[in-house]
């Protein structure tokens, strides 16, 4: 009779494993299904965007990133497809949101990234800034004391 339980409990726990490890696959190739990468991620990156990279991952740029395509077609679509930078002068209009003071900088790669004392469209890095990238929701942050909002798009929206 207890052998029969053991037996019972054995088979059960085989059974829950092999489902969950089937779970996992399945979120995974859902997941990876579900992000919708625009044509122009197969485009070599800009000097601007090669910079950015190397702004944030400093000298790790080329191990983590530059070698690694899928990484490298991530950041692109993100750099590319997923981040706007807006202005909305109408102040009835404006979000409330988390300001850009508020956010870390991205140091684990790069110990001398500078926060940005002025902020210019031409030369603002985002990677540098630990922002909600690869989230499922969009998020939008406000530049301090200017009217200019970043929001990213989540990766998996259609």
């Amino acid at each position: 009779m207890k052998n029969n339980h053991l037996l019972v409990v054995g088979l059960l726990l085989s059974f829950l494993s092999f489902n969950l490890s089937n779970a996992q696959t399945d979120v995974i190739e859902q997941t990876n299904e579900s992000i919708k990468y625009h044509a122009n991620v197969n485009n070599s990156l800009t000097k601007k965007e090669l910079s950015q990279i190397k702004e944030a991952y400093g000298d790790m740029a080329e191990t983590l990133i530059l070698n690694h395509p899928q990484r490298l077609k991530d950041l692109k679509h993100l750099l590319r497809n997923r981040i706007e930078i807006y202005t909305q002068d109408d102040i009835a209009k404006q979000k409330q949101t988390k300001l850009l003071s508020e956010v870390l900088l991205f140091t684990k790669y790069n110990k001398n990234l500078k926060r940005d004392t002025e902020f210019r469209l031409e030369t603002f890095n985002p990677l540098k800034y630990e922002l909600d990238f690869f989230a499922k929701g969009t998020y939008v942050y406000r530049i301090d004391n200017t009217n200019y909002f970043i929001q990213i798009t989540s990766q998996y929206r259609q």
